[in-house]
């Protein structure tokens, strides 16, 4: 591969990158692959499960299942970009991944990463309709509303994922090769480019912070206007059932809100890729993972749909 004179990987021949990963030796690795593959395993089957009961049982088929059938399918994607690869590095002697594939995992990562956000933010808005203007929320969240919500996550994801694909892969990397992560992100990018990066610093931050400040503005008003109306109810039952539904949605939303903030939003993300590396795999691997859990252990709906599939097809 052709250098500078000062050792540099020169621009047009850098075709490559190297994905550094986790350090350790063949034990540690051997360790990691397992806990990796566990993890995939599960948010696989997890999420699979809550797609397939969702959409198999009549009883599911409301506004709010169907968000939450569009998260799980998301939180399946989201690992699927990540996992595989990282999986296949463990026990690779390069592990290296083309400069056209890097930019290809960027953009899916990026994709379903800000979907999510916004589809989060679009469920807590579900649920004060839901709660808050029961007579109109039939008229409001009918299926096609619901679905152009569910198709404006996705375009405003990709819009954002554009911007922070090509914004990244338009300054040059003549300074290493080597990606410190297990997989291609903007922050450990940045650090081996050879150019002024200031103003992408600037747009990762601007951007991230806006998106992850906006939904939570929309999530907790949401949710203010909600506890309001939680309080003013009468019966304990219906008090209980709807702190139950939204208690779910409020640790899903904490849970991946917060590890986002601490990655992209804060001024340390960019020079603390070790720290990076383990938050990392809690949002990509861990939360993907929980979700489909947390769901399904603290609603009975799901619990009661699972119980009936289940039901059906041992009798068959």
């Amino acid at each position: 591969m052709p250098t500078h004179e000062d050792g540099n990987v020169s621009w047009p021949s850098l075709q490559e990158f190297v994905l550094v990963g986790f350090e350790g030796g063949l034990e540690t690795q051997a360790l990691l692959f397992a806990v990796f593959l566990a993890l995939y395993v599960v948010t696989m089957l997890g999420n699979l499960t809550m797609i397939v009961v969702i959409t198999l049982d009549a009883r599911l088929h409301s506004p709010m299942y169907f968000f939450l059938k569009n998260l799980s399918f998301l939180d399946l994607c989201y690992s699927s970009v990540i996992a595989p690869k990282a999986l296949l590095n463990f026990f690779s002697s390069t592990r290296i991944i083309t400069f056209a594939g890097c930019a290809t995992q960027l953009f899916f990562f990026s994709l379903m990463a800000t979907t999510e956000t916004f589809l989060l933010a679009t469920m807590a808005y579900d649920r004060f309709l839901a709660i808050c203007s029961p007579l109109h929320y039939p008229v409001t969240m009918c299926p096609s509303a619901c679905a152009r919500l569910v198709l404006g996550t996705y375009c405003g994801g990709c819009l954002n994922s554009i911007v922070q694909t090509s914004l990244t892969f338009s300054v040059p990397f003549c300074s290493s090769h080597r990606i410190d992560h297990f997989f291609c992100d903007v922050p450990p990018l940045l650090r081996i480019a050879c150019a002024n990066i200031v103003l992408n610093e600037l747009l990762l931050f601007g951007l991230c912070g806006l998106i992850i400040v906006g939904t939570t503005l929309v999530v907790l008003v949401s949710y203010g206007y909600i506890t309001v109306t939680i309080l003013r109810m009468r019966s304990r039952t219906g008090r209980y059932k709807v702190f139950s539904t939204c208690g779910s949605h409020m640790t899903v939303v904490s849970l991946f809100y917060g590890t986002i903030f601490v990655m992209y939003a804060q001024p340390g993300a960019i020079q603390s890729m070790e720290q990076g590396k383990v938050v990392s795999i809690f949002y990509t691997l861990v939360i993907p993972l929980l979700n489909p859990l947390i769901y399904s252990l603290r609603n009975k709906d799901v619990r009661e749909a699972l119980r009936r599939l289940v039901r059906k097809h041992a009798v068959m």
